[in-house]
């Protein structure tokens, strides 16, 4: 049988359900990471020197589901820095998807028409090696309702857009008062009808789905979908998978989006498992993406082919709304594009 990490304590009590305290609590230390899972000593160096470039976030429920012991996890393997990182590859750079050339005002993006994407922080509750945003400039990232009045306008002038979508950073870790308040203004945009929001709270802090969060998503006029980040079933447990629940039960839309990753879920078996899952808990398994290539995460790559062929055979396995659509960003294109 798996064992699990038990949830921190601290001074003896049991560390508090809310989702700001999970926040705060989350493991930043790469010795206390290896020590809470008992690994081996070789892997403290590189990991220390590593965080110093892109620091370590994990959070201790996220921590609860990997296996003491493992260091192939494929939730350990997501979060813990590794010497290959340092290895320089052709073709991975610091700008993957051309974000930057594709802002338009200070936190907007707009790469594919109709929708513009609005990095409302930097911060993430879980910092994912493979990140694509790894290397962004969020220090010029505006934050609170003042700074983001210029890229409100750029959305005002512009008729052709009718949907944002909410990223960061990890828009999630925003107090509901402040996502209240920017929705209130994007609301007023006659032309936007739609809101999107990227999460991976819901999945490595399942109680960041509360009453508070439920009420200002379902009040608002603009149709509300949700995008989560599941790479693997086993970070879904119950608590996740009640939290998605949740928000499907108060009638929002849920999609996953995960990412094909070496070591960790390039398999028919695992990526069945992972929609089968979803499945369960009433989430749409939405995009298996190829890795962008990012600086620094080039060990997590998986040849295209290997994809097509994972896909087909859940295609042989799954209902056809079980099946994620393979797909690739190319910056510069007009849309994302699907592998077959």
């Amino acid at each position: 049988m798996r064992r699990t990490v038990p949830i921190a304590t601290t001074a003896g009590r049991r560390v508090s359900t809310s989702w700001k305290r999970s926040l705060s609590t989350a493991v930043r230390d790469s010795d206390e990471l290896i020590d809470l899972l008992s690994l081996s000593d070789e892997l403290r160096e590189p990991a220390r020197r590593l965080s110093a470039e892109f620091p370590l976030v994990v959070p201790r429920s996220y921590v609860s589901r990997m296996t003491p012991g493992d260091p192939r996890d494929p939730l350990l393997l997501q979060v813990l820095p590794l010497h290959v990182e340092e290895n320089q590859v052709a073709g991975f750079n610091r700008d993957p998807v051309g974000e930057l050339p594709a802002r338009r005002a200070p936190g907007l993006i707009q790469k594919y028409r109709g929708r513009a994407l609005l990095v409302v922080t930097g911060t993430c509750a879980v910092h994912c090696r493979y990140c694509f945003r790894r290397h962004y400039p969020y220090e010029e990232t505006p934050a609170g309702i003042t700074a983001w009045q210029p890229a409100i306008e750029a959305l005002e002038r512009d008729p052709s857009i009718g949907e944002v979508i909410l990223s960061g950073g990890d828009p999630l870790v925003l107090t509901d008062r402040v996502l209240s308040r920017l929705v209130d203004r994007l609301e007023a945009i006659p032309h936007l009808r739609r809101l999107r929001i990227h999460s991976r709270l819901p999945i490595v802090i399942p109680e960041r789905v509360d009453e508070s969060l439920l009420a200002w998503l379902t009040s608002t006029r603009l149709a509300p979908w949700v995008v989560v980040h599941a790479n693997h079933a086993r970070e879904i447990d119950s608590l996740c998978g009640s939290a998605l629940k949740r928000l499907v039960d108060a009638g929002i839309p849920v999609l996953n989006q995960a990412v094909l990753l070496r070591g960790i879920n390039d398999d028919a078996d695992t990526q069945a498992a992972l929609s089968e899952r979803l499945m369960d808990v009433k989430v749409i398994p939405y995009y298996l993406h190829q890795l962008d290539p990012v600086e620094g995460a080039a060990h997590f790559h998986v040849p295209e082919s290997r994809g097509v062929e994972i896909v087909e055979e859940l295609r042989r396995r799954l209902p056809g709304f079980g099946v994620p659509r393979y797909v690739r960003e190319v910056a510069g294109e007009a849309s994302k594009i699907e592998l077959r």
